[in-house]
């Protein structure tokens, strides 16, 4: 093999979340730190599921949850959360297979532009994002709890 080649990735098999699968996702994202105190995943996962326009996608190999990206859309663009890897199978490729998933949803829906956030300290994540064709945008995210909280980090 060329030691240019580009490796060829992993066969995940992927499906949108069942019940079932609830539990061992949210392990999963805490197990990778994308958990918050102020986000119940739970919820998130609930609302992801409530309507047509998201998801979370599984990526299984032999039965075992290995990485998942919940996708949606707000009708104009593509968004991108919870993007995990099972931590002790990393630097197999199921991040690259669980976002061309999540790309493969979104265009399936007529998006033509995906966005996700990256918290700065988490460098690691921003060069993973790089290496697979995104750049950071000149954008400045604005929040507001509307329960009337005050900002979190």
């Amino acid at each position: 093999m060329n030691a240019s080649a580009p490796k060829p990735l992993p066969l995940l098999d992927i499906a949108p979340i069942a019940d079932s699968d609830i539990p061992g996702v949210i392990a999963l994202w805490q197990a990778c730190g994308l958990t918050r105190p102020w986000n119940d995943p739970a919820s998130d996962i609930a609302l992801a599921r409530r309507e047509s326009n998201s998801t979370v996608l599984i990526g299984r190999e032999g039965g075992a949850i290995v990485a998942t990206a919940m996708v949606g859309h707000d009708g104009h663009r593509g968004w991108v959360y919870y993007v995990a890897t099972d931590p002790d199978r990393r630097s197999r490729g199921y991040g690259c297979v669980i976002m061309n998933a999540a790309e493969d949803w979104l265009r399936a829906a007529g998006l033509a532009k995906v966005q996700l956030m990256v918290r700065r300290e988490n460098a690691k994540a921003g060069a993973f994002y790089q290496s697979i064709g995104y750049a950071e945008a000149p954008t400045i995210v604005f929040a507001k709890w509307l329960d009337g909280r005050e900002p979190t980090p």
